[in-house]
């Protein structure tokens, strides 16, 4: 798949297989996809101006990966963490309407910041999910709300060969497998960590707290957070 072709044509090419996507799931639960759902033009048009604006090159960079898209974030808008408004003022493309603000794309936001800015921040890393579509479960109430894929044994047993074949597919993106960076220092961290043994996709996978966790438990830790962020995405203490 490398070839001579940009990190942007690998994503979106990896968007487009993800598209024509379909999954088994246990009753109750339900998959959000964004590249083949209601507004999967939108969805090509801003992670088209998005990935061309930032990946349009050959530059190997180091995944930063979270459990799963969001039903209300990332499931909608097709790229991970981004904020809608944020979006829009980044791409150019009119956002509104499709997808809300998260305290998690505010915290990563700080982050980047921090980091040196977006230019300098996607020029070394490319964000993702263990697993890259959206997963929702109807709970008791009759509501839909988000679910992560290791929260049900058995919806774990069906998505594992999809985890699996998915990760490989995004470490031909070109990625730098050196180190790999865990969003969710819980169960997401587990579960990546007890794949990679038995694959070697990565050298080693570093924990970092869930923004969710942060900005809803420890929101006046906040900077504290996004200074340990900083400091392993730098190497720090390596």
């Amino acid at each position: 798949m490398n070839g001579r072709t940009t990190v942007a044509h690998r994503i979106l090419q990896f968007n487009e297989e993800l598209a024509e996507t379909t999954l088994e799931l246990p009753p109750g639960f339900t998959v959000i996809n964004p590249f083949s759902g209601p507004q999967k033009d939108r969805v090509r048009e801003v992670t088209t101006a998005f990935y061309h604006k930032y990946y349009d090159d050959q530059k190997p960079r180091r995944l930063v990966l979270g459990s799963s898209p969001a039903r209300r974030g990332t499931a909608v808008t097709g790229v991970p963490f981004e904020d809608a408004k944020l979006l829009e003022s980044e791409t150019g493309v009119d956002v509104d309407g499709y997808a809300v603000s998260r305290p998690s794309a505010g915290f990563l936001h700080d982050v980047i910041r921090r980091y040196g800015g977006r230019d300098r921040f996607y020029a070394d890393f490319a964000m993702s999910f263990v697993c890259p579509l959206g997963l929702v479960r109807t709970n008791p109430k009759g509501n839909e709300v988000n679910c992560n894929y290791y929260e049900n044994k058995k919806l774990l047993e069906l998505l594992r060969s999809f985890l699996v074949d998915t990760l490989e597919r995004q470490l031909a993106f070109g990625t730098d497998t050196s180190v790999c960076f865990c969003i969710g220092s819980g169960e997401n961290f587990k579960f990546l960590s007890k794949m990679n043994e038995g694959q070697r996709f990565f050298q080693r996978i570093v924990p970092l707290e869930h923004p969710r966790f942060i900005t809803q438990y420890n929101r006046e830790r906040e900077g504290e957070f996004a200074e340990k962020y900083l400091s392993a995405l730098l190497g720090e203490g390596d």
